[in-house]
């Protein structure tokens, strides 16, 4: 993906992980982070059951629908042309804020939110960085009450030693080897303390179940440690944040999709046909095509709000 498009493209995590490792480009361009966000967007259209175009970038499929009546069903197809770009901006309660990845309904506003910080370096000042998180969360949820916003923070997982090959722009090194500060997975194989530090601190921003709570915190949060060494460049770290984490990135995606079913669909039974998620036919070209499945597609079936 050296030369990547600026249009959303399909890609799998480890693509998009990979590049957000290598950081070939350096960090101005956001070029290591933009196959992220596509992921998310492919992922909320493919999995979640929303439509391409209620999605901020637009993923790369257009929606078709073959017979009629009960046999009439919804097809999605890859169409790389379709794809969008940029970020979707949302009025705060106290300034307006430019989102990553946005679900839109029309009549409602914006109901699924994703923000997505990538950190390569100086990891002792990770903590330093909540302050914007929290801030962001409670902006939009003064305006947006509803709102299920997700927070996802992708980390390098540096390891002590020699710097390695195309290491980003601002990683320092203390006799040719990378800088403590740098470091977020220890010899031992263990995360640092400033990274453990930083998954506490994290967490409390973690868990709103409803639009009453406090909403300083977010719906979904996931923190991801990123492999750097050559042979595994771009898998995810999986030792840390441990199995029982409320931080994993199994549970992200799940929790998302629970909160909005809650807040727009089993709430809202009137609004059932605007907010329902749908599923994809069986014959969808865009799921055949799929060489590399990482999650299970929503496939059309009986609770399906029909066409």
């Amino acid at each position: 993906m050296a030369d990547a498009p600026k249009r959303c493209r399909r890609v799998s995590i480890r693509e998009a992980l990979r590049e957000f490792a290598l950081a070939a480009h350096g960090v101005q361009s956001q070029r290591h982070i933009k196959p992220l966000h596509w992921y998310i967007a492919c992922r909320l259209c493919l999995e979640g059951g929303f439509d391409p175009d209620e999605i901020t970038p637009r993923p790369p499929f257009v929606v078709k629908h073959r017979g009629s009546g009960k046999a009439r069903r919804r097809v999605i197809e890859y169409a790389a042309a379709s794809g969008g770009s940029g970020e979707q901006t949302i009025l705060g309660g106290l300034k307006t804020k430019q989102v990553d990845v946005v679900v839109t309904k029309a009549g409602i506003g914006p109901v699924i939110a994703v923000s997505v910080k990538g950190t390569l370096n100086a990891f002792r000042n990770l903590t330093n960085r909540l302050e914007e998180a929290g801030g962001d969360c409670t902006n939009l949820h003064l305006t947006y009450r509803s709102l299920v916003y997700a927070f996802w923070s992708v980390i390098r997982a540096n390891r002590p030693g020699p710097l390695p090959p195309r290491a980003p722009v601002g990683m320092k090194t203390e006799n040719g080897r990378v800088g403590t500060n740098d470091v977020a997975v220890d010899q031992e194989g263990q995360a640092t303390s400033s990274v453990v530090r930083y998954h506490l601190a994290l967490s409390g921003l973690a868990g709103r179940g409803g639009i009453r709570n406090d909403i300083s915190k977010y719906e979904a949060v996931a923190m991801t440690l990123v492999e750097v060494d050559a042979e595994r460049i771009g898998h995810i770290f999986p030792d840390y944040p441990e199995a029982d984490s409320p931080l994993r990135l199994e549970r992200f995606f799940p929790l998302i999709y629970q909160q909005y079913d809650l807040r727009f669909v089993y709430q809202a039974p009137d609004l059932q046909s605007l907010t329902g998620r749908r599923g994809w036919s069986d014959d969808s070209p865009a799921l055949k095509k799929w060489a590399a499945k990482e999650y299970d597609p929503r496939m059309a079936d009986k609770a399906d709000v029909p066409d």
